[in-house]
């Protein structure tokens, strides 16, 4: 039998493909990217058309050492990495790898992680797509230009360990210029007008202000509408007109990779980041037990595609059918049209099965991945559903004067509106959300019920109700609006929304608060810098000019180095100008009204390693510092060092002041005393609750130079015991080590272990959320420095 090598991405992935291949294939993951551009250097010959110097990513010679020996003693290798540009990018290099073995390579691709999908898959190779892998490649080129190019402009100028990017740098500016605008918007004062009105039995009927004299009119100030209340109070109401219509609204389509992120956030408070973490594993295999065994759930979770397979429409029509009744059933299943450029051969995402009910796999979901996972299956389900039907009545209900001759309007005309849900169709099943600040469609947030009406009927007044509003500000960027914004404006595409977004936290020039994003004034001074110098590179329409060429070269209709040559140009020159005239502004004093508190001078306002802060103007003499915090308006205040702590109990070992615990710089906690850096040079690390297994030292937070914490006997270095996971004051129930580590993967999520490797015992967290970031240093659980 010929032995045939399958190689994915995922170590994951793998696990699950085995159980599916006979005994003649050998799968293998790549575990992402083998090959890249070196970090260490720009690795792109911008005179030789942009030729890349590829290298073996730092970590996976093994990888591809094994890959190698695997390739050899193979008859045929097949690349079934993800169906996407770095899915290709991958197979491609990996398939450059392995040229000289003399060995068929092959291309394989599936949309599902189901025995039927993949099997079919295999059976139908296809050839290495030079077009995809092309525009893959000229992505990272121009992103590495970018990136290596304006990044050492900001370290001379501003600061080491600055960067930009070509996307990053462009969603930082949005919210830059929103909160530009929420900081110069000048309420306005606004007022509303209602008048409950009764008809002799009940529900009481709300007309809203519709039009004076009949033309509309905007109440501006307490003096309109006192005035149009005074004649309100004198009026005589009538129903004018009922008008009487039904409504149909439609089900959304199933979802994408950006409308999943986006509903992800406004239903579930998802960040995007954790959206796709889950989605990836809902997409690469869960254990059902033992009858079932391990299946993906859920199509691949990077698509631009609305599509469903017809296998999948029927499947659902069938379902629904069953489940909800024919009247849910449309006569026709829905069909949806994808935005321009999205990839048609690949589906929506959605369940592999039907089979696969919420119900049938909530044993074997931690809880956030199964509320995911329901997401999912209504969107799918709902969208080919029939539309809701909706009665909606309208009324207009005139005021008149009762007097003879009236001064004021002649005519107020109020309007009431209801709707009845006649037929809930999909609503039945799923609704989508809104952002902040969207108009919500009648019926979907409870209108007032109508009583039945008449033309020329009379009514009485019950209550008027004026009320003085201010106009809002826009609202700050979430998780779904960010997506949205970015996908309408056609900045990178969605499946780099996520990368996106925690990047440019990261890199500390937003901060998100209560799901909203504000940026830093680093993240503002950066923005102003490259908005000056390399206006094209921050410009929105510029950069989704290039998302389309890269798009025409994944279609074959650029070629690549002809997408680089238009951008490189304009962008060489605004690189040699930017390194004479952008201000340096690590060198820029400003100087403030505050007073050093250790000698009474003024401070200046100086910007340093980690942002703005306050120095004493008298320095070298004078070492003074205080820090700043930004205000929503602009401006700062002072803070003081004892603001930044927090009260720990004991007294100081050397004054007896009490203690303070506080984080250091490198962002490990550590206990210090009161007046310490003023008075007293008093601190100690912070001890986490556990005992070192080796000498029975207090275990304490530390940190690299790095900012990587981790925890280290207290004892060194006598004793070098180190955990790189926070402790847990747990035994091991299995090999009795005194403490567990917390630890957080991709694959396994959250769950506590025993450090000790041999040991290999594991306590999943079920009820534990997966925090946004997921990701865990190489280095062992515990060792020694």
């Amino acid at each position: 039998m010929a032995r045939q090598l399958l190689i994915v991405e995922s170590p994951t992935k793998a696990k699950t493909l085995k159980k599916y291949m006979g005994r003649g294939y050998d799968v293998r993951a790549s575990v992402g990217h083998i090959i890249d551009l070196p970090k260490s250097k720009l690795g792109v010959d911008v005179k030789k058309n942009f030729a890349p110097t590829y290298a073996v990513i730092k970590g996976k010679d093994q990888v591809l050492a094994e890959l190698t020996e695997a390739a050899k003693e193979s008859d045929r290798i097949l690349l079934a990495t993800d169906p996407d540009r770095e899915g290709e990018a991958i197979a491609w290099h990996i398939a450059a790898q392995f040229k000289d073995l003399g060995k068929p390579i092959e291309r394989v691709e599936f949309h599902e992680i189901t025995k039927k999908a993949v099997l079919e898959a295999v059976k139908h190779p296809r050839a290495l797509n030079q077009d995809l892998f092309e525009s893959q490649q000229a992505r990272r080129i121009l992103d590495r230009l970018v990136g290596y190019k304006i990044s050492p402009i900001l370290w001379t100028k501003v600061r080491r360990g600055l960067s930009a990017g070509r996307v990053q740098s462009v969603a930082v500016r949005l919210i830059v210029d929103r909160e530009r605008e929420i900081r110069a918007f000048v309420p306005e004062e606004y007022w509303s007008l209602a008048a409950e009105l009764d008809i002799g039995k009940p529900p009481l009927v709300l007309g809203n202000l519709f039009r004076v004299d009949g033309e509309k009119v905007e109440i501006k100030n307490k003096e309109q509408a006192d005035g149009l209340v005074k004649a309100l109070e004198l009026a005589a109401y009538r129903v004018a007109k009922v008008e009487k219509k039904e409504r149909r609204r439609n089900p959304s389509p199933p979802f994408t990779t950006s409308a999943i992120q986006q509903e992800a956030s406004r239903k579930l408070r998802f960040p995007a980041k954790k959206t796709m973490l889950l989605a990836q594993r809902l997409y690469e295999g869960v254990d059902l037990g033992e009858e079932e065994g391990t299946v993906g759930l859920i199509t691949y979770m990077r698509t631009d595609s609305v599509r469903l397979a017809d296998e999948a429409v029927a499947a659902a029509r069938a379902y629904i059918e069953e489940k909800h009744g024919k009247q849910y059933l449309p006569a026709q299943p829905n069909v949806y049209k994808s935005r321009k450029g999205a990839q048609e051969a690949h589906e929506a995402i959605r369940p592999t099965s039907t089979q696969y009910t919420p119900d049938k796999v909530k044993a074997f979901l931690e809880r956030d991945a199964l509320r995911l996972y329901q997401l999912i299956w209504q969107r799918y389900l709902s969208s080919q559903m029939a539309p809701a039907v909706y009665d909606q009545t309208s009324v207009d209900i005139e005021a008149t004067p009762k007097a003879a001759k009236p001064q004021g309007p002649q005519k107020i005309t109020l309007r009431a509106t209801g709707s009845v849900l006649k037929f809930d169709g999909f609503a039945a099943v799923y609704l989508e959300g809104h952002d902040e600040g969207e108009t919500v469609e009648e019926g979907e947030e409870g209108d007032r019920k109508l009583p039945v009406l008449i033309e020329g009927q009379e009514m009485k007044l019950h209550k008027l109700l004026p009320e003085q509003h201010f106009t809002q500000p826009p609202p700050r960027y979430t998780d779904a609006s960010m997506v949205k914004g970015l996908e309408e404006k056609g900045i990178g595409r969605p499946s780099t929304y996520a990368a996106i977004l925690s990047n440019i936290q990261d890199k500390k020039y937003v901060t998100k608060e209560d799901a909203r994003y504000f940026p830093t004034e680093m993240g503002i001074m950066v923005t102003d810098l490259l908005v000056e110098h390399f206006p094209k590179v921050l410009d929105l329409q510029f950069t989704a000019q290039m998302e389309d060429e890269l798009d025409e070269v994944a279609e074959g209709k650029l070629k690549w180095v002809q997408a680089l040559k238009d951008f490189y140009g304009p962008f060489s020159e605004n690189l040699k100008l930017a390194e004479t005239h952008m201000k340096e502004l690590k060198r820029q004093v400003v100087e403030t009204e505050f007073l050093c508190e250790k000698c009474g001078s003024k401070m200046n306002l100086k910007f340093g390693r980690f942002g703005e802060f306050l120095a004493c103007s008298k320095y070298p003499d004078c070492k003074g510092t205080m820090n700043i915090k930004r205000l929503a308006n602009g401006t700062f205040e002072p803070v003081k060092a004892s603001d930044l702590s927090e009260p720990y109990p004991g007294a100081c070992e050397k004054c007896n002041s009490p203690l303070t615990l506080r984080k250091a710089w490198t962002g490990s906690r550590y206990i210090a005393c009161q007046k310490y850096k003023d008075e007293c040079t008093f601190t100690k690390p912070f001890p986490v609750g556990v005992k070192c297994p080796d000498c029975g030292s207090d275990i304490v937070e530390r940190a690299s130079k790095r900012k990587k914490v981790f925890y280290g006997c207290g004892g060194y270095p006598n004793c070098k015991h180190v955990v790189w996971y926070p402790p847990v004051n747990e035994p091991c129930p299995k090999c009795h080590h005194p403490f567990l580590v917390d630890r957080i993967t991709k694959r396994k999520g959250h769950y506590h272990a025993c450090p000790k490797k041999e040991c290999g015992y594991e306590k999943p967290l079920e009820d534990a959320p997966v925090p946004e970031e997921a990701a865990e240093p190489a280095a062992a659980a515990t060792g020694t420095r």
